[in-house]
């Protein structure tokens, strides 16, 4: 039993082994049998891909023959064509060189003929040479000196004549600056003129006052004259009462006392209260009042000009110009426009124009005391500006404004250029009133004389006529020869400060009627 179980394992074992055996010969033989397959049909992949790699190459190979033909073809037509025009480069050099070779031939020869011109210039300058020098010794001998002693003859006749020739041209050079400065002088001086146009102000050394009705006059005087003893009195101005109708006069030579008394006197009209008590009430408000109106009025003016630091005592004094008139010419008003002249000035001379203004709005300070103070208006200011301001050239041009000092320096001029144009401008003084008006309607006149002319009217105080002409008369080019010839009219036969401006106005006016 045992033994049968032994051989039915050594059995199955020996069948397992030969089905091992069968089954591993089995799978080789189907890998083979694919294997060899898989090989047949790769080969024959092969040989289909050589075959249309030698197709497409025979393809490549005659398409690159046709492209190598064409390169050819086309290499060979550049080859002729720069060969060609290599030919033609060639054929111009060789005419070139035969041009170069022509012109370096006819270079030799002038060089030829140059240089026997120069042989012949060279004996001729010889010749020349051996002339001049026996010229020179005839000449020596004729003159009896050499060379060297004429020619320094001649140097010293040539520096004599240069010396007199330098001192004659010097003089017509400081002749012609003295001329250059004299119109630059009066060209600034009328650009100064032209540009001040300030208003003219007329004020006389009384003031009317008017009265309500007559019978303020009565109690104005009071009973026994207590009340205009009582004014007179307390505001130093005489109170005239005369047969004027509703009106009084008050007569000073001080302007703010007069003012003082205006002010006051008004004050009682209005009021009614007349009585001594009354009256000098009055009187001090008034005084009060016109204090601080001077004050305000000098810091106004130094304001307005521009000038700042002034002491308040020269405030004060500048402000009681303003009740101080000179040939009815306010004195404060020509104060502020001296100094804005007189800074227009020193711009124009490259001076300071600060220290110009300055000493121009103060220059007739002195006259706010010269009542009171011995001595000129300009000598008071000077002093006066010294004590309160330390500025040497502010004082030097109040000083020397009316040129009353021996020396005058560069302030003064400046100063007394500004106040004379200030006060002898056209209008600005009753004394020259009647001259400007003279002047006025002479340049008017000289407009209208001219034939076609219908209206003329001189304006901005003499600087500009404008012209009225008959439209029918004068055409526009008539127009412009009108302007022309007033213009040589007036520069012939008028008199005038600055320029004249002459405008000739043409109008031609249509008017009808819708009805």
């Amino acid at each position: 039993m045992g033994i049968d179980i032994l051989v039915i394992i050594a059995i199955l074992f020996v069948g397992i082994v030969i089905g091992v055996i069968i089954g591993g010969l089995a799978v080789f033989t189907y890998r083979r049998f694919t294997f060899n397959r898989q090989m047949r049909m790769a080969e024959r992949r092969a040989a289909k891909m050589v075959g249309d790699a030698r197709e497409e190459a025979k393809g490549i190979i005659s398409g690159a023959g046709e492209e190598a033909r064409k390169i050819k073809a086309a290499a060979d037509a550049e080859y002729r064509e720069r060969r060609s025009e290599l030919q033609r480069q060639e054929n111009r050099l060789s005419q070139k060189i035969e041009n170069l070779d022509r012109k370096l031939d006819g270079v030799e020869q002038r060089e030829r003929g140059l240089a026997n011109k120069e042989k012949e210039a060279e004996s001729i300058r010889g010749q020349l040479g051996e002339i001049r020098d026996r010229q020179l010794k005839q000449l020596e001998l004729i003159s009896g000196m050499s060379s060297a002693e004429a020619r320094q003859q001649l140097l010293d006749a040539m520096q004599v004549e240069m010396a007199q020739e330098t001192s004659r041209r010097l003089r017509e050079w400081e002749a012609k600056l003295k001329e250059e400065a004299d119109e630059k002088a009066q060209e600034i001086l009328s650009q100064a003129i032209q540009r001040s146009a300030s208003e003219i102000v007329a004020e006389s050394t009384v003031s009317v006052v008017p009265l309500p009705s007559d019978e303020m006059k009565g109690r104005l005087i009071g009973r026994e004259g207590r009340n205009i003893r009582a004014l007179e009195q307390a505001t130093g101005v005489d109170l005239i009462i005369d047969d004027t109708p509703e009106a009084v006069t008050l007569s000073s030579f001080d302007p703010v006392r007069r003012e003082i008394a205006r002010n006051s006197l008004q004050k009682l009209i209005l009021d009614g209260r007349i009585h001594p008590a009354r009256i000098e009430e009055v009187v001090a408000k008034a005084k009060a009042e016109v204090e601080a109106d001077i004050n305000e009025a000098g810091e106004q003016a130094a304001y307005q000009v521009g000038v700042h630091g002034l002491r308040p005592e020269i405030i004060r004094l500048l402000g009681r110009l303003k009740y101080r008139t000179s040939y009815g010419q306010n004195t404060l008003a020509h104060s502020i426009e001296t100094a804005y002249i007189a800074g227009m000035i020193a711009s124009e001379l490259g001076a300071n124009v600060g220290i110009a203004k300055k000493a121009g709005l103060l220059h007739d300070i002195g006259k706010a005391v010269d009542r009171e103070v011995e001595g000129t208006h300009a000598q008071i200011g000077a002093d006066l500006v010294k004590q309160w301001d330390k500025s040497p050239e502010v004082v030097q041009g109040v000083a020397e404004h009316h040129l009353e000092t021996e020396d005058v320096g560069m302030w003064g001029f400046i100063i007394s250029a500004a106040d004379a144009i200030s006060s002898a401008r056209p209008g600005a003084r009753r004394e020259s009133l009647e001259n400007y008006l003279k002047r006025m309607k002479a340049l008017e006149d000289i407009a209208n004389d001219f034939k076609g002319v219908e209206k003329s009217y001189a304006i901005q105080a003499g600087r500009e006529i404008r012209i009225l002409v008959k439209p029918e008369e004068i055409d526009d080019l008539g127009a412009m020869r009108l302007a022309r010839d007033i213009v040589k009219k007036i520069e012939e036969g008028l008199e005038y400060p600055g320029q004249i401006k002459v405008t000739v106005l043409r109008e031609t006016r249509a008017i009808d009627f819708a009805k």
